[in-house]
């Protein structure tokens, strides 16, 4: 009996021992640290300098299926800002053996070098800081190692800081000191991030809690996560407090005058035993033609055995969901963190209301029918796109989107100037005005980047250039928007008795025609010249005071006569001039004249105009450049822009040297140049779209090849953005 007692007692330790084993974090082959339910990140993703607003970088936790955490790094302030230096990761060493990845920091301005080395220790991981030298004078009680957890995932749950309670804060909350500005560190390429409004002090966050042991959501077993710092204390801070996309950051300073082994923490993100990612099942939210294939990709947790079916249900009137149609599971493979599979409805064809049911998940309802398609837009144009209209007022009800910006026009961004965003002055100006100086009747038309206030010329090309495609193919007639140029007013969901999109493509040219006709070719961008109103998130009239800045005047004073102050708030326009951009627009320019004839016909002549000056210019630019500098040229833009002028003129030159551009170009990249060939065949005879056959042939077999590369079959890209730009 004893023997039989002694073996249960054995067999329910090994149990135990074996069940929490199985919790343990391992080093996979994809060189991150993970277990069911939780995968540590070791720098398998680099900070980017000005663009580390991705919040994807560092050591990073993705914990249950959600990316809680990033930023884990050597860091040179409490709640570090998307323009603070980040550190350059020159050397990232993966040692299976020893379940360890180690990893050098290196802060290039202070010459200060880090070793984050990071390891497996059962449910968790130890990461240790070391130093072969002190940390600078310089960076001492500013150099810390820090993580980083997503507000959102957090706010409203409890944390423990050695055992005292409280609870993350949905809002920013935190006290806050003023330091002096000899104080502050330098931030990315020089800039500042924030206005002291002449006190010559900066910012700098209190921690909201101060001890050597954190327990982040221990009332949420899906977010629970425990810190422990073995040589010194954690702070947490709201990077809130700073900045609107900052996060909680947990936190340990460096000691000073150390070397070796300086800092340990032991992190314990919590594994819910038997926890499996749900599947997220992809489909069509805007719906599906009934004679369109339909066909769903659904991601799954890799532990997931995938079933061998998933159903269509229908909702009847009265509310009910029948099963209308099973179908098998295709396996299509593994793509990065997941499993794919895909479900063909196809057959499904009866217009209604329908939902996927994989397993004991469903999906939102989506639309079968004839009409999914015809109101896809309508929140774009009615919405969308007049708020991002520059230079204007734009009102929706009783709502005001922004007052009218940047009234005090652009200045000559200076020679040799490096800018936050990736833009870059040469060193001339390329154009008749001095650094500094006013450039008149910039301030007209055109159209806000996306997530910012400034005119990305390429992008405004690129935009114009899709509505007048728009318009030629498919001519919509939407009214709902009223715009007065001369007003320089918009008001939204009111008809004016004009095509929406006709008084877009007009509102996009004359911003670009103004830049060709002032400046004598295409800016690179019209953008912010000091950091702090760049990251502007109100009104886009509050981002300057609408007044020419006066050199004269003290900093913040507005002249007696009220038309100009001393505020260093102007927006340059930065003119550095690329033959590329130019013909570029000079495609758009010609395109956009066929559009306007009939509505604007003065504006009409003058972007032809532009085009066929811009072509020629820019070719004869491309034509003296030395070959290293061949990357300036429009690639198949110029093939674009003989083609546009030929639809335009119906000149012969045109035509011509479309057909000796057009073959070479789709010999070396058929996916890039295909498309300009397909909006040629309605212009061309029929020996063209017979020659152009086989390179639709190709093109089918690129766009199979896709099929294979990734489960959604089209073109994914590995750098910011995914390459979105591609799809």
């Amino acid at each position: 009996m004893r023997r039989l007692l002694f073996l249960s007692v054995v067999m329910l330790l090994l149990a135990t021992f074996n069940d929490a084993s199985s919790q343990d974090l391992i080093l996979n082959d994809l060189e991150y640290f993970e277990t069911q339910g939780v995968n540590v990140l070791v720098y398998n993703n680099l900070f980017t300098g000005g663009f580390n607003d991705e919040k994807t970088a560092g050591i990073e936790l993705i914990h249950h299926g959600v990316r809680t955490s990033q930023g884990g790094a050597v860091r040179l302030s409490n709640t570090p800002e998307q323009w603070d230096l980040v550190p350059a990761i020159p050397s990232r060493i993966v040692n299976h053996s020893s379940k360890a990845i180690e990893s050098i920091l290196r802060y290039e301005d202070y010459d200060f070098d880090s070793r984050v080395v990071v390891t497996a220790k059962g449910k968790g991981v130890e990461i240790s800081v070391y130093l072969d030298k002190p940390v600078p004078t310089v960076l001492e009680g500013s150099a810390g190692f820090n993580l980083e957890f997503l507000p959102s995932q957090y706010w409203g749950k409890i944390y423990l800081m050695d055992g005292r309670n409280n609870r993350f804060p949905r809002y920013a909350v935190g006290n806050t000191i003023t330091r002096p500005n000899s104080e502050k560190l330098k931030q990315f390429k020089g800039y500042v991030t924030s206005d002291d409004r002449g006190t010559g002090r900066f910012i700098d966050p209190l921690p909201l809690e101060t001890g050597r042991t954190i327990i982040l959501a221990p009332d949420d077993p899906e977010r629970l996560v425990k810190i422990i710092s073995h040589d010194t204390d954690l702070m947490l801070f709201d990077g809130r407090v700073l900045a609107q996309n900052g996060w909680f950051v947990v936190r340990s300073l460096l000691p000073a005058g150390k070397t070796g082994k300086v800092l340990t923490w032991t992190i314990e993100p919590n594994a819910i035993k038997g926890w499996t990612r749900e599947p997220n099942i992809g489909f069509s939210q805007v719906g599906y033609l009934p004679s369109q294939q339909k066909v769903s990709v659904i991601e799954l947790d890799k532990r997931e055995k995938p079933l061998e079916k998933a159903s269509i249900y229908k909702i009847t009137d009265n509310g009910d969901a029948a099963e209308i149609f099973s179908g098998k599971i295709v396996p299509w493979g593994d793509y990065y963190k997941y499993h794919y599979v895909k479900f063909d409805f196809s057959s499904v064809n009866s217009p209604g209301i329908y939902y996927i049911q994989y397993g004991d998940f469903k999906t939102n309802n989506f639309l079968i029918g004839n009409n999914v398609y015809d109101k896809i837009t309508d929140a774009t144009s009615d919405i969308w796109i007049p708020i991002h209209m520059n230079h204007m007022f734009v009102n929706e009800a009783y709502r005001v989107w922004h007052g009218e910006p940047f009234r005090e026009g652009y200045l000559q961004a200076p020679p040799n100037t490096d800018h936050f965003d990736l833009h870059f002055q040469g060193p001339t100006t390329d154009t008749k005005y001095k650094a500094l100086e006013l450039i008149p009747g910039l301030n007209i038309g055109g159209f806000f980047d996306a997530g910012d206030f400034d005119i990305e010329t390429g992008s405004n090309i690129s935009v114009v250039q899709n509505f007048v495609q728009t318009w030629e193919y498919f001519k919509p007639q939407r009214d709902q928007t009223f715009i007065d140029q001369k007003q320089r007013y918009v008001d939204l969901h009111r008809p004016d008795g004009i095509p929406d999109i006709l008084q877009f493509i007009e509102h996009g040219t004359l911003q670009l025609v103004a830049q060709a006709e002032i400046i004598g070719h295409m800016a690179q961008t019209l953008s912010n010249s000091v950091l702090d109103n760049y990251h502007h998130l109100g009104d886009a009239a509050s981002i300057t005071d609408g007044l020419p800045y006066n050199p004269n005047l003290g900093p913040y004073e507005v002249a007696s006569d009220g038309r100009s102050s001393g505020v260093k708030d102007d927006m340059w326009a930065f003119t550095t001039r690329n033959p590329g951009l130019d013909i570029r627009a000079a495609t758009m320019f010609a395109a956009t004249s066929r559009a306007l004839k009939g509505y604007n016909d003065d504006l009409s002549a003058r972007a032809l105009q532009q085009s066929k000056r811009l072509l020629k210019e820019a070719t004869e630019i491309l034509a003296n450049l030395p070959q290293s500098r061949t990357g300036w040229g429009g690639g198949s833009a110029d093939v674009a822009t003989n083609l546009e002028l030929y639809i335009s003129t119906g000149e012969k030159q045109y035509v011509d040297k479309f057909q000796e551009l057009l073959w070479p170009s789709l010999d070396r990249s058929v996916s890039g140049t295909i498309l300009t060939a397909l909006h040629a065949i309605p212009h061309m005879d029929v020996s063209f779209k017979e020659k152009l056959r086989p390179y639709i042939v190709k093109y089918k077999e690129y766009i199979n090849e896709l099929e294979k590369d990734n489960p959604y079959g089209v073109p994914i890209g590995l750098g910011n953005w995914a390459g979105s730009g591609a799809v």
